[in-house]
């Protein structure tokens, strides 16, 4: 009996900055392997993956404004380019904006004008951590919610476009509100796309903890635990508990309801935008919140973990990149053996920073491995 094929996975092969960040250029080709970017604080580690996850929707890992994003003694202009074999033609993606117009974005697929970073979404996802998110359990839920919605958002990219949907007509909303002499069918209007685009927003969302539930890691130690999920908000309430249909047709009349109440708050006070995650450590049945530094950390690396194999269930052949910052920082030997073990066995390309490349000797040659030192990146080769 013949084995089953390799399944064929997005690689980036080939990456290109010019006047970003630190870097006044680098061009660095990548065979494939995880990669494993080593050097010292501030050396430039995390400018590459940021640089990397600009080709993609929205703001980067950073979430970094345009002007952030020039190198300091350039010109005011920069260009990110990358070349992605897909599994049958390679690709070429890229960003950037010109010195004479530095606020505008210029996104480009195959050398031809893309719509805006939003296009990027059908050909490539990404998924990271960084040690921003170190305090995930600890922040408010608004960054839980970012934390959701970019897992939601790598296995449907129309995700990322209901959110800003969402979110405009939400503005909207709140315009007319403000406005006495307000058109009140045009309101109702605006409520009712709003009411749409939560309504779907909060189903993808109580889809994700389904798929993330079913695809828990684990390990011979169990080194990243089991978590149970739920989602707390009014909408995913009533969907438990009802048809999608009916929870949008409620939400919009509530909306109509709630307008003086949300008029005189100067915001809409029920909607997915106030939704939150919450994580609970399952063996010891604690929240997150409650649980150590290294737990926690922990227990983001296997939401994330979960996810990329979540994917992988659902769509062999994902174009998912996992961009991990720092990622063995807080993990003692066994934890990051175990780590890349999981990383190999899940098949998905992934770009990893430490400040000593002892960090990633585990990978040995099943990594590409990589310095940063003086604004300039070179690969290492194991001897």
């Amino acid at each position: 009996m013949q084995d089953a094929p390799a399944v064929k996975r997005a690689r980036i092969t080939r990456l290109t900055v010019t006047d970003f960040r630190s870097y006044a250029r680098a061009d660095i080709v990548f065979d494939g392997r995880p990669a494993a970017i080593s050097g010292a604080n501030g050396a430039g580690k995390t400018n590459i993956l940021e640089a990397i996850s600009l080709i993609g929707p929205g703001r980067g890992v950073r979430g970094a404004r345009l002007d952030e994003l020039p190198r300091l003694d350039g010109d005011g202009g920069w260009a990110v380019s990358a070349r992605v074999d897909d599994g049958e033609d390679e690709r070429r993606f890229g960003v950037g904006a010109a010195a004479s117009n530095p606020s505008r974005r210029v996104c480009r697929i195959d050398d031809r004008d893309a719509s805006g970073p939003g296009a990027f979404a059908d050909h490539l996802r990404f998924m990271w951590l960084t040690p921003a998110q170190d305090r995930l359990f600890m922040e408010g839920a608004g960054e839980r919610r970012k934390f959701l919605d970019r897992m939601t958002l790598a296995h449907d990219p129309a995700h990322g476009r209901r959110s800003n949907a969402y979110e405009q007509a939400m503005r909207q909303r709140q315009r007319l509100l403000d406005d006495s002499a307000r058109d009140d069918s045009w309101l109702s209007a605006v409520e009712s796309q709003m009411a749409e685009a939560g309504t779907a927003i909060a189903a993808a969302r109580r889809d994700m903890v389904s798929r993330l539930e079913a695809a828990e890691v684990t390990s011979e130690d169990n080194v990243f635990p089991d978590a149970d999920l739920a989602l707390e908000g009014a909408l995913e309430k009533a969907l438990d508990a009802g048809p999608r249909e009916g929870v949008e047709r409620d939400f919009a009349e509530n909306l109509r309801a709630w307008r003086r109440r949300d008029a005189e708050a100067g915001r809409a006070l029920t909607g997915p935008h106030r939704s939150d995650l919450l994580v609970t450590h399952r063996a010891k049945g604690r929240p997150a919140r409650l649980c150590s530094t290294g737990e926690q950390k922990a227990l983001l690396i296997g939401l994330v973990l979960a996810n990329a194999r979540a994917l992988s269930l659902s769509d062999p052949h994902a174009p998912l990149i996992l961009l991990l910052d720092e990622i063995a920082a807080h993990l003692d030997e066994g934890r990051r053996a175990a780590l890349f073990d999981i990383l190999d066995d899940l098949g998905f390309q992934a770009f990893m920073t430490g400040t000593d490349k002892s960090l990633f000797e585990a990978w040995g040659p099943r990594a590409q491995h990589f310095d940063v030192s003086g604004g300039a990146v070179r690969e290492l080769y194991l001897t």
